[in-house]
């Protein structure tokens, strides 16, 4: 069976704007992570959430290009139910951590993917197989 994987929008950010910090080069590792998924034919998905947030930045035509050289058969798209939003709203009290990084932690566990991403918070959220961008290559 493929291995499944979900992009926090910081990374799809990250990678989309090649972005750095002072130290460490943010948008390199993330498309090295993309390009490492791609290689094991790993199958990447994409969330109405994430796409949601990405348009808060970019048009329909920069989030095209963003996915552009992700083989199609790799790249699913998912959405989210409204159980899981609620969820999403118990877990976010219960932490103290955004509505919307305890829904990304809940579609990744839902899809059984492990989720990429340098937000601390999901670190809070057990039974999700959490990821950062450079420990996949």
């Amino acid at each position: 069976m493929q291995k499944r994987y979900y992009l926090d929008t910081c990374i799809w950010i990250d990678y989309f704007e090649n972005r750095k910090d002072r130290f460490r080069p943010l948008g390199e590792w993330a498309l090295r992570a993309i390009n490492e998924i791609i290689a094991e034919e790993g199958i990447i998905l994409i969330s109405s959430l994430n796409h949601k947030e990405l348009k808060k930045f970019y048009t329909e035509v920069q989030i095209k290009n963003l996915v552009s050289h992700i083989p199609a058969i790799l790249l699913k798209m998912v959405f989210y139910s409204e159980s899981q939003k609620k969820e999403a709203i118990l877990t976010a009290k219960m932490l103290g951590i955004p509505v919307s990084d305890a829904l990304h932690a809940i579609i990744a566990r839902d899809n059984s993917a492990v989720l990429i991403t340098r937000d601390k918070h999901f670190f809070l959220i057990r039974g999700i197989d959490i990821k950062l961008p450079e420990e996949l290559f």
